[in-house]
């Protein structure tokens, strides 16, 4: 198990393109008997005498919070826009999303009480407005944003999942303007569910417009609209309250997040990871859903 995660460390490093040196400050959060890691921006230029908004970035399967942090450029956005981004750290490179995935399910890792406590946290410690905390995540991290979406005390303003799907019943969630962005080709998780064809974790996974249609049931929403851009499809519903449940489909897109780094050669033969769709910037348009929600 330590030559296997060891490896996996290792091939984690890859998944990525050319390593930069970090923005974001190595931190460790202690739970009882436990450390646990988590990178943090703050940017320069940010204010403490104003709230700023949060966002969790929750790294896929054999990732961690620098890859993460190199590979989906939040980082910029959070200079450009004013904002905090807190970049956590699964153990063994994996989150117990519920039905997925790797070491921290098998252990039955309570990453929710992990991510609730790395929130209060960090808005004790960072002025965070709590109006305006939002979560994203790719593949077993969008699992997790789900999962903290259903179970979480945390509130958040709006949740971004990318490549991912719902692994929990999610019986008593609090209504949450969601962003669910996805790869019609994706083969990890598939978009019409059932059993990926790609990738290492092999069990049935909830069709993405199961995923959607749970969550404007449970937001209250109305009928939703379509509109097509080129290979991008966005199916949007306004809900109760200010909400908002959208989905976005791209044509051709496989498991991967949209404009972000391309990952090595020998990265995507190891991990079965599909090139980044040039057709959307997954983190501008996960920014600009967010910026419009606040609880």
């Amino acid at each position: 198990m330590r030559a296997l995660t060891m490896l996996l460390a290792c091939c984690a490093a890859l998944a990525g393109g050319a390593a930069r040196a970090p923005a974001a400050d190595l931190q460790t959060l202690t739970l009882g008997n436990e450390d646990r890691t988590y990178r943090l921006y703050r940017p320069a230029s940010l204010s403490w005498s104003h709230s700023a908004p949060l966002v969790v970035m929750l790294h896929g399967g054999f990732g961690s919070g620098l890859q993460a942090e190199n590979d989906y450029r939040w980082d910029a956005l959070a200079d450009a826009y004013g904002f905090v981004v807190v970049y956590p750290d699964g153990i063994d490179h994996s989150w117990n999303a519920g039905g997925c995935c790797g070491p921290a399910m098998r252990h039955d890792v309570d990453d929710v009480r992990f991510l609730t406590a790395l929130v209060e946290h960090v808005r004790a410690n960072q002025r965070i407005d709590p109006s305006r905390i939002y979560v994203t995540g790719i593949s077993n991290g969008a699992m997790m944003a789900y999962r903290l979406a259903c179970e979480s005390t945390v509130r958040f303003a709006a949740v971004g999942s990318v490549a991912g799907t719902l692994e929990v019943p999610c019986g008593d969630a609090t209504p949450t303007s969601i962003l669910h962005v996805h790869g019609l080709d994706d083969r990890n998780v598939p978009f019409h569910g059932g059993m990926p064809t790609q990738g290492v974790e092999h069990s049935p996974r909830m069709a993405i417009p199961d995923v959607i249609a749970r969550w404007r049931a449970i937001d209250g929403c109305a009928k939703a609209s379509v509109t097509a851009e080129g290979p991008v499809t966005t199916d949007a519903a306004h809900c109760a309250d200010g909400r908002d449940v959208t989905l976005v489909t791209i044509a051709g897109a496989g498991h991967q997040w949209p404009g972000g780094m391309a990952p090595t050669q020998a990265a995507a033969i190891i991990f079965h990871l599909d090139p980044p769709s040039r057709a959307l910037d997954a983190t501008g348009v996960l920014w600009t859903f967010f910026s419009k929600h606040s609880l």
